[in-house]
C-alpha cells in the first residue's frame, strides 16, 4: 500500500554541491560559496552540468553577470561548511573568511574560483538561463575538471569512492555507503564481476528477480489472503 502525497521535490538522494562564483562589479566582485542540490548532469557531449538556484541568492547575481561558475563536489570533511553556505548569504557574511577556505584559480575561467580541498572541480560557463518559477536553471558547459592527485590509482584510473563524497536526501546529509555494483554488472559475467567487486561479487550475482518474480500462480478457486489489516479496505489512488 502507498500513501498519496501531494506533488513535490521527492527526488532523493541528489548530490550536494557547493557552488563557487564571483560577480564583475560593486558589491557582487567578491568571491562567494552557496550549496547546490537541485543539479545534475544534463548532456554528455558537450559536458553540461544544471544548477538550480532562486532569484533571490546573491550567487544568482554573480552568477549571470559573469556566466561562471565552478561546482566543488563535497566530502565528508567539508560537510558542516557545505551546509553553512547554505543557510548564510554572501550579502551579509564572508563565507570563505568563516570557513577558513582558501579559493583557487580554475583553467579557463576568469572569475569564478574553486574550493581548495574539495576531492573534484568542475569550471562551467552558463550557456542558458530557464525561469522555471520559484528557481531559475543554468545550463552550463564543463570546461574544465580537476581531481586530487590521492584520488587516482598506480593505473591513473580515477577512485571517486577514495574521495568520501556525501549526498543529500530528504533533508539529510548522508554519505555514500558500500558499492553493490557498477554500469553493466547485470549482465557482467562471473570474472568481470569478481575482478570488479572482489568479495562483494557473490551479492552481486546472480541478478536478483523482480518483485514478484518467481511466485506460483494461485490455484483456481482458491481463496485470497487474508489483508493483514482485517476490516480495512484498501484504498486505490
Amino acid at each position: 500500500m502507498y500513501r498519496k502525497l501531494n506533488p513535490c521535490t521527492m527526488l532523493n538522494p541528489t548530490p550536494v554541491v557547493m557552488v563557487s562564483c564571483r560577480g564583475a562589479q560593486g558589491e557582487r566582485a567578491k568571491d562567494n560559496i552557496v550549496t547546490a542540490a537541485w543539479v545534475g548532469t544534463v548532456c554528455s557531449e558537450p559536458p553540461m552540468v544544471g544548477v538550480a538556484l532562486r532569484k533571490s541568492r546573491f550567487s544568482h547575481g554573480q552568477i549571470a553577470e559573469t556566466g561562471e561558475l565552478v561546482v566543488n563536489l563535497v566530502d565528508r570533511a567539508h560537510a558542516k561548511g557545505c551546509d553553512l553556505c547554505g543557510v548564510k548569504s554572501g550579502r551579509d557574511v564572508d563565507k570563505w573568511q568563516a570557513l577558513g577556505y582558501r579559493p583557487i584559480p580554475v583553467e579557463g575561467l576568469a572569475y569564478a574560483r574553486a574550493i581548495d580541498g574539495c576531492p573534484v572541480h568542475l569550471g562551467c560557463r552558463v550557456k542558458q538561463i530557464l525561469e522555471l518559477g520559484s528557481h531559475d536553471l543554468f545550463l552550463c558547459e564543463v570546461v574544465t575538471v580537476c581531481a586530487e592527485e590521492e584520488l587516482f590509482d598506480e593505473t591513473g584510473k580515477l577512485c571517486l569512492d577514495l574521495a568520501d563524497l556525501i549526498a543529500y536526501c530528504h533533508g539529510d546529509y548522508v554519505t555514500l555507503g558500500e558499492r553493490i555494483g557498477f554500469f553493466g554488472y547485470s549482465v557482467a559475467g562471473e570474472k568481470a564481476l569478481h575482478a570488479r567487486l572482489g568479495g562483494a561479487a557473490r551479492h552481486a550475482s546472480p541478478a536478483a528477480p523482480a518483485k514478484g518474480a518467481g511466485r506460483p500462480p494461485r490455484a483456481s478457486g482458491a481463496k485470497k489472503a487474508p489483508s493483514r489489516r482485517p476490516g480495512k479496505k484498501r484504498m486505490h489512488k
